[in-house]
């Protein structure tokens, strides 16, 4: 199997597991979330070995850097041989310790929360 010579960007970050799916990481470059040199790029855009990448995800901005390219969805395993993660741990560190304390606690056995109570979870939590 050949390497490409350029790959889009919404299927390099589908190849490497960033996105579960290639149409989430097509909307993700259409809302902005992915920025390279300083700029938000469309999700055909073509990358080339050496970019760096940075994702923008819910608490945590991510810095990636394309190591190799490829059109397939790679094993997981395979996945640090094509791109190398630049984002401080220290930044890491910080969303799991802010991802930890937003957890919401349920008795158990008491089921799903009904309508009414989900309503006032999100306001609570603050996702209108």
């Amino acid at each position: 199997m050949e390497t490409p010579s350029v790959v889009r960007i919404d299927k390099w970050l589908w190849a490497v597991r960033q996105y579960k799916t290639r149409s989430l990481a097509t909307t993700a470059c259409e809302q902005g979330k992915i920025i390279i040199q300083g700029q938000s790029v469309k999700p055909s855009r073509h990358i080339k070995v050496g970019d760096e990448i940075i994702l923008k995800r819910t608490g945590l901005i991510r810095t990636l850097k394309v190591l190799q390219l490829t059109n397939n969805r790679l094993n997981a395993k395979l996945v640090p041989e094509y791109m190398q993660d630049l984002t401080p741990p220290e930044d890491i560190a910080a969303f799991l310790s802010r991802s930890k304390r937003v957890t919401i606690f349920r008795d158990p056995g008491t089921g799903r929360p009904t309508k009414r109570e989900r309503r006032d979870l999100d306001e609570f939590m603050g996702d209108f």
